[in-house]
């Protein structure tokens, strides 16, 4: 595992909701609101990577140039669903000017590989190195859904640089699952676990993310 492209965030405010998520006796409302607080403090991280330029701006006592972000830039907001649709009211609050682009995949239990059930990707990318992605879904564990979602983007010749890979808990499999087909890619996580078990969940993990965001 190259641990160069992987960025831990883990200030005291993320260790404590990530401890507040993993609780198996935390109720759904806790957990969306743990992973909403966790997701914030991730998506900052992650957009560290967007070009700036100077505007001048006007205040109540002068004018001035100001760095903001370019406004040229097209910024995709990805979640891999379902559970990675906690991310996306962090992300318009964060990034209003952001393209919201939901990919739909379920794991298959027997052979955990993904079975695409949404694509809401079917974009033009005219001047791709003016995008910039983020594709988030709150556990990496084989990484083989993560993996479906970057070629998405990857094949329409956005930079792999502009792409970033926002996960709450991490596996060492599937970080290095991904890293094997782009190792240059950067991965914005809370939590690099111990591992996988053989059902394909992360230990220690929080369980299945899906079911306890949304009480099912």
């Amino acid at each position: 595992m190259n641990t160069e492209k992987v960025r831990v965030i883990s200030n005291p405010v993320v260790l404590l909701n990530l401890c507040t998520m993993r609780d198996k006796n935390t109720d759904s409302q806790g957990v969306r609101i743990a992973t909403r607080k966790i997701t914030r403090c991730l998506l900052y991280e992650a957009c560290r990577n967007l070009p700036l330029v100077e505007e001048e701006i006007t205040t109540p006592i002068t004018t001035f140039k100001a760095k903001t972000i370019d406004p040229d830039i097209k910024v995709v907001i990805s979640p891999i669903l379902r559970a990675g649709l906690i991310f996306t009211d962090e992300a318009i609050d964060i990034l209003p000017q952001a393209c919201i682009r939901h990919i739909g995949m379920y794991r298959d239990e027997k052979t955990l590989k993904p079975i695409w059930y949404y694509n809401k990707v079917p974009m033009e990318a005219p001047n791709p190195e003016k995008f910039y992605i983020y594709i988030t879904d709150p556990m990496l564990a084989t990484g083989n859904s993560l993996l479906e979602a970057i070629k998405l983007y990857a094949d329409k010749g956005i930079p792999i640089k502009n792409i970033k890979c926002i996960c709450i808990i991490a596996a060492p499999e599937g970080i290095e699952n991904i890293q094997k087909h782009y190792p240059d890619i950067e991965i914005i996580t809370a939590a690099v676990d111990e591992c996988i078990n053989e059902k394909g969940y992360i230990v220690p993990g929080m369980g299945d993310a899906g079911d306890r965001i949304f009480n099912t």
